[in-house]
C-alpha cells in the first residue's frame, strides 16, 4: 500500500527509471521533473536495471537480519506459559527475566488473545454473541449486596468504625433481568432470594418488557434453587417462555447480567460514601434510568439501551 504522501506511485517510479535507463536522462533532470531527490531517483534506476518493472513494487521494510530478536526457544517459552498459566506479559517477563515490552510482542506475533477474551478455567477464546432482535433471550441473576448501616460504613467511619457498625446491616438482593439484544434492564432490590419472590418479580420484569414492545421469548438464569422452583416455571409457562439454565459452575454463559452487576456496582453501589441503605436504595432508580436511557454502551456503538428499543416509555426524558 503506497504511503500517502509518497511522491511516486509504481507507475511514476516505472516512468522515471525509463527516463534514466532507457532515455539516458541525468539523474538531477529526472529527478527535478518527478519532484524528487537525486538519491530517490538513483534507487529507482538501479531496480529497474535489476528487476525491471517488477523491482517497482514496495519491499517489505523489515531487516534482513535481526540480530537483537528473542530466540526461538525463548518465545517458545513465553507462549507455553501464556497457554499454560494464563498469565499476563508482566508477570511472564519476571519468570523468564525479560522486559515486558518484549513479551508483549512476541505474543502479539503469535496471534495470543488477550486474557479477557479467554475462558480462564479452560484458556479458550470466549465466544461472544449477541440475539438479532429484543426478546429473543433475557438474562436473569440475583447479586447479593451487603446494606450500608445508618452512619455509614467504612468508606464514612473508617475501617475499624466501619466494621463494628456494620454488624446488624443485613443484606438486600438486586434482581435483574437484561434482554441480550438491547441490554435493557429492569432491576428491583428486594429483600431475600426466595422462590415466590423471584418469581413474583419475573412478573414484574415480565411487564416492563411488554409495556416496551418486548416480547420475551427466553428466559437464561443460573442454577439457585429459586430458579428451579414451580413458581418459577409455572411464571415462565403461564406466557409461553422457554427456561434455560446455564451449566454448573459457567456464570460466564450468563455474561451479559454479570457484567451489568460489574457496573452497577461501580457505578452505583460504591459510586460514592452513602451515609444509609436509604440514601443509596434512593439514587438507584435514577441510575438505572440513566443506564437504559442515557448511558452510552460500548456493546451498542456508544448508544444506551434505549436506542434499540422504539416502545419505550421515558426514551426521551
Amino acid at each position: 500500500m503506497v504511503h500517502r504522501n509518497a511522491p511516486l506511485t509504481e507507475t511514476g517510479r516505472l516512468r522515471l527509471a525509463r527516463c534514466v535507463i532507457d532515455d539516458g536522462w541525468p539523474l538531477r533532470r529526472a529527478a527535478e521533473r518527478f519532484q524528487v531527490s537525486p538519491t530517490t531517483a538513483a534507487r529507482w534506476a538501479a531496480r529497474y536495471r535489476q528487476g525491471g518493472v517488477a523491482g517497482m513494487a514496495d519491499r517489505p521494510s523489515r531487516p534482513h537480519h535481526s540480530p537483537a530478536q528473542t530466540p526461538v526457544r525463548t518465545e517458545r517459552r513465553i507462549a507455553g506459559l501464556r497457554v499454560s498459566r494464563r498469565l499476563g506479559p508482566a508477570r511472564i517477563a519476571f519468570r523468564l527475566g525479560l522486559n515486558p515490552s518484549t513479551v508483549h510482542k512476541v505474543l502479539t506475533r503469535y496471534g495470543c488473545p488477550r486474557l479477557a477474551h479467554l475462558d480462564r478455567a479452560t484458556g479458550t477464546p470466549v465466544r461472544r454473541y449477541e440475539r438479532a432482535a429484543p426478546g429473543e433471550l433475557v438474562h436473569v441473576d440475583i447479586k447479593k449486596l451487603g446494606n450500608i448501616p445508618d452512619g455509614g460504613g467504612h468508606k464514612v467511619l473508617g475501617r475499624a468504625a466501619g466494621r463494628k457498625n456494620r454488624a446488624a446491616a443485613g443484606y438486600s438482593y438486586l434482581h435483574t433481568a437484561i434482554d441480550d439484544h438491547s441490554r435493557l434492564a429492569y432491576s428491583e432490590i428486594l429483600a431475600d432470594e426466595r422462590k415466590d419472590t423471584a418469581a413474583a418479580f419475573w412478573g414484574r420484569a415480565q411487564a416492563f418488557f411488554t409495556a416496551s414492545g418486548i416480547s420475551v421469548q427466553r428466559v437464561l438464569t443460573g442454577n439457585g434453587s429459586c430458579c428451579k422452583s414451580f413458581p418459577w416455571r409455572d411464571a415462565l409457562a403461564a406466557d409461553g417462555i422457554i427456561h434455560k439454565r446455564t451449566r454448573p459452575y459457567r456464570p460466564q454463559t450468563n455474561g451479559k447480567v454479570e457484567r451489568f452487576n460489574r457496573t452497577l456496582a461501580e457505578e452505583w453501589a460504591y459510586a460514592r460514601p452513602y451515609r444509609s441503605e436509604a440514601e443509596r436504595r434512593a439514587a438507584f432508580d435514577t441510575w438505572l434510568h440513566t443506564y437504559n436511557h442515557h448511558r452510552g454502551h460500548t456493546a451498542l456503538g456508544g448508544h444506551p439501551p434505549a436506542s434499540r428499543v422504539t416502545n419505550l416509555s421515558g426514551q426521551y426524558s
